[in-house]
């Protein structure tokens, strides 16, 4: 199943999945493909427009942080 999230102003696409989903830049190809012309709205998304990110994406592994004065 597919989710849509809508941008916000100033966000590129790229930043919109990582904020949205943790997705990197290489799920950037099935995003595309699951939303024809989007490329063509430029680097910066205009605020409210609609991105449908595809189910398939898989999400980046996020990996907890040690500190060297953790216990």
């Amino acid at each position: 199943m597919a989710d849509v999230i809508r941008s916000q102003q100033g966000d590129t696409l790229d930043a919109l999945i990582w904020r949205e989903r943790g997705l990197a830049a290489a799920n950037l190809a099935p995003v595309l493909t699951a939303n024809p012309g989007l490329a063509g709205l430029g680097a910066v998304l205009p605020a409210g427009t609609a991105v449908t990110v595809p189910a398939t994406a898989p999400a980046v592994t996020v990996r907890d942080i040690i500190q060297l004065w953790s216990d």
